[in-house]
């Protein structure tokens, strides 16, 4: 019985923190700064992500918050932040067009700083820095920018 009481217990404050916002429990901060990291291989899948932290941005916005939002792109995500789609599953194409244009949108939207692709996977997947979307800033290495994005204050978020 013991048990049982002191694992509801733990449950109950494990919980707690499920009801409150990161803004409330740190004090109610005046501006929040995540590094988001997608790696995902199927458009619909990162789309639903991408449509997530805009939700999340805009909520952060309604209660006062300002958002500082980078989203960065490594793996089989790379397919999506490019211009040419010859390297995506032909199946997939009409989703990755959707991709690309909530990128465009998200990249002006404010509380977004930007958008990074990491340059290690390209090569491997056949693409081309050349063929990578305008809004989307190419760095030679994903894992150094989210370090340096850490360093600065951003929270790591790997959705």
């Amino acid at each position: 019985m013991r048990i049982l009481t002191l694992a509801a217990a733990i449950a109950v404050f494990a919980l707690a923190g499920c009801a409150t916002t990161g803004a409330e429990m740190a004090g109610d901060p005046k501006e929040l700064k995540m590094a988001f990291d997608f790696t995902d291989a199927n458009p619909v899948v990162l789309l639903n992500k991408l449509n997530n932290v805009d939700t999340t941005r805009k909520q952060l916005i309604e209660s006062g918050i300002t958002p500082k939002i980078v989203m960065t792109f490594r793996g089989n995500a790379s397919f999506f932040t490019q211009t040419n789609l010859q390297a995506v599953k032909e199946g997939e194409r009409a989703d990755a067009l959707k991709v690309s244009a909530k990128l465009r949108e998200m990249q002006k939207a404010p509380g977004v700083q930007g958008l990074e692709q990491c340059n290690l996977p390209l090569a491997d997947r056949k693409l081309k820095p050349a063929d990578l979307m305008q809004e989307v800033k190419l760095v030679p290495n994903g894992w150094i920018a989210l370090g340096t994005y850490q360093k600065q204050g951003y929270a790591y978020i790997a959705p």
